[in-house]
């Protein structure tokens, strides 16, 4: 069964992706959830003219999510932790601690779009993480851990 996707969903595709499903995942959660929609013919026309029409204005946000991740590049992020005296944080740094770090700098990330490297970083020191600005544009951060 071929759907529309109406709106991202992990692991399966983006917005206005014409995805394969299979049949019982498609009736029973996408299309009634209002995720996605039937593939029909007609709606596959409406699809790329809207694709034509939206072209131009995903080249605009592409550069500009292409310029951030250029720019964040060459950057290093520091993230406040509360730490023993051994170096060893309290808990864990999180991708929502990091997201607001970036903020913080002038750069609006959301915090679903970070993946870390490591799955917990609890000590002090340098770590890198994955930024995805745009479905296309993917960048890599590096962020220092410090005591605050």
């Amino acid at each position: 069964m071929e759907v529309i996707l109406k709106q991202d969903v992990k692991n399966l595709g983006y917005k206005d992706d014409v995805v394969k499903v299979k049949a019982g995942y498609g009736r029973n959660f996408l299309i009634p959830k209002g995720i996605a929609e039937m593939a029909t013919v007609s709606s596959k026309k409406v699809l790329t003219e809207t694709v034509k029409q939206r072209a131009f204005k995903e080249q605009k946000i592409r550069t500009a999510a292409e310029a951030a991740a250029g720019k964040l590049k060459d950057l290093v992020v520091k993230v406040g932790a509360k730490v023993g005296e051994t170096g060893k944080i309290f808990g864990s740094v999180t991708t929502v601690q990091l997201a607001d770090a970036i903020k913080k700098m002038g750069y609006d990330v959301d915090r679903k779009n970070i993946k870390m490297s490591e799955d917990a970083v609890k000590t002090v020191g340098t770590y890198t993480a994955e930024v995805r600005f745009h479905k296309e544009v993917t960048g890599t951060v590096t962020f220092e851990v410090v005591a605050e």
